[in-house]
């Protein structure tokens, strides 16, 4: 960071970013983390200093100025009972050629470690959402927009769940400026834990939270499937064999069909005659019986029996007790077939709600995932050794740990340092941005302090952890055995 005048009267030049913003007395720049105070260039968010206490309920700090202890954090990271210096709030390396900005020292288990810091700004970034839903919410490869921009796409579906791909260089500076401007917020939104809405072509509105429940088309979702309808069938298909006679669990990928499966087989159950519309698979399991959608398991059906193709009258008999469910016990039919073996809805007996309500119990809270996915490059290795390769072979090598906001980070295989992490177990605003435009995030290098020496670390700038505690530094405290349900503020 620069503090020189440039040739501006009152205003100072901030070399954080390739903005290099002019910032007047008083004002802050265009990423709103730097500004000017008498002349000097000053950090606004305090770097942040992560500290374990062994008592449970330990309270964080936000400030050593000041003293209210209500700011606290749910996530337990190292468990180590040390403190851990975060690049929360630390500053970049721009332009590049500049060591991290702490390079910091501290004995473990007679280890000598050291830990180097760094705000990475990431034109190459994006998020990966999991939103835990049966719900059809667009076709794979359709565009998901903000605010009417593109932003990124609907990608493979998982188990339960459907998957976004947001941001990337591609939108972010690929596109128009406006684009850009808005894949950038949306990002830092999201890396932040807010609420963002998207809106999905030819598909749904969803409202995404990282922790929370997704919102789609104004309707809050509560439970993500027990499983497939193959799967519920194998799950419960005890439970139901003494209370009916024929179960068709509904579901957009695989319908499972209870006296067909395999498990009504073993089982002793009679054939009851009932097919269903679909592709078959195999015994019991159909594909395609239905549109994709948001009514019955993800399909586009209201009436469970839109889905049956017909009903054999020389195998099935009058009385024959069918239940219809969704995957998640949310939607379910009782019927009885008449004397002409046409099915009749009918009140289900309570030992068949029970099983009903099994299905949901058995349903995991439906919630949204984010995960922040980035790459370490060359600029920002340099901050850290002067032969950057060198840092690449070591965390190839397990030698050197990485870290994002002090939160374990997934690394992908293959050539650079491409991770990911949840931001569900970073501190609370942990991201900033600069309107180039480009996501700033915290990444730490931790390592011994000889293995530092033979990669060629900028040993002169190594420093005691003691020295970086300040008045701008903000400490996060959090119980040894704490997890991600801890207190939040």
């Amino acid at each position: 960071m620069s503090d020189t005048m440039d040739g501006r009267p009152g205003k100072i030049r901030c070399d954080a970013c390739p903005v290099m913003c002019y910032i007047a007395e008083g004002r802050s720049g265009a990423c709103d983390r730097y500004a000017n105070h008498d002349g000097r260039l000053v950090r606004l968010d305090p770097h942040t200093i992560i500290a374990t206490t062994q008592a449970q309920g330990g309270k964080a700090i936000p400030f050593h100025a000041t003293a209210d202890g209500q700011s606290a954090w749910d996530g337990d990271l190292l468990r180590t009972g040390m403190p851990f210096v975060t690049a929360i709030g630390a500053g970049t390396t721009y332009p590049d050629y500049k060591p991290a900005p702490f390079i910091v020292s501290q004995e473990h288990d007679g280890v000598d470690m050291v830990t180097v810091v760094t705000e990475g700004i990431f034109s190459y970034c994006g998020v990966k959402i999991k939103i835990d839903t049966d719900r059809h919410i667009g076709a794979e490869q359709a565009t998901v927009r903000a605010a009417g921009e593109a932003i990124g796409h609907v990608t493979t579906s998982e188990y339960g769940s459907k998957m976004l791909s947001l941001g990337g260089v591609e939108h972010l500076t690929g596109g128009s400026k406006q684009e850009g401007r808005v894949t950038c917020d949306a990002l830092l939104k999201l890396c932040n834990k807010e609420a963002v809405d998207l809106e999905i072509d030819a598909g749904a509105r969803v409202t995404v939270q990282a922790g929370q429940p997704p919102v789609i088309d104004g309707e809050v979702e509560t439970l993500m499937r027990v499983g497939c309808g193959s799967a519920a069938i194998g799950m419960f298909a005890r439970v139901w064999r003494p209370h009916v006679d024929e179960v068709i669990v509904v579901d957009d990928h695989i319908t499972g069909v209870l006296t067909e499966h395999e498990a009504g087989k073993q089982l002793g159950m009679t054939a009851a005659g009932i097919r269903v519309r679909g592709r078959r698979s195999t015994p019991g399991r159909y594909f395609q019986v239905a549109g994709s959608g948001t009514g019955w398991g993800g399909t586009d059906i209201t009436d469970p029996l839109d889905i049956i193709k017909r009903i054999d009258a020389r195998t099935a008999w009058p009385g024959l007790r069918l239940l219809m469910v969704s995957t998640t016990g949310q939607q379910w039919g009782y019927f009885v077939l008449n004397a002409d073996c046409a099915p009749e809805p009918h009140d289900a007996p309570p030992e068949l709600m029970h099983s009903v309500q099994m299905i949901a119990e058995n349903c995991e809270p439906s919630v949204c995932s984010v995960l922040f996915m980035a790459g370490a490059g060359g600029s920002l290795r340099a901050g850290v050794t002067v032969n950057p390769v060198k840092l690449t072979q070591s965390v190839r090598m397990m030698l050197t740990r990485v870290t994002c906001g002090g939160a374990r980070a997934y690394l992908w295989p293959g050539g650079g340092i491409t991770f990911m992490v949840d931001v569900l177990e970073m501190p609370d605003n942990s991201f900033g941005h600069v309107p180039t435009p480009a996501l700033v995030a915290p990444l730490e290098f931790t390592l011994c302090l000889h293995d530092y020496a033979t990669l060629g670390g900028h040993l002169d700038e190594v420093q005691p952890l003691d020295s970086v505690m300040g008045q701008s530094t903000r400490i996060l405290s959090i119980p040894s055995g704490a997890g991600p349900d801890g207190d939040k503020p």
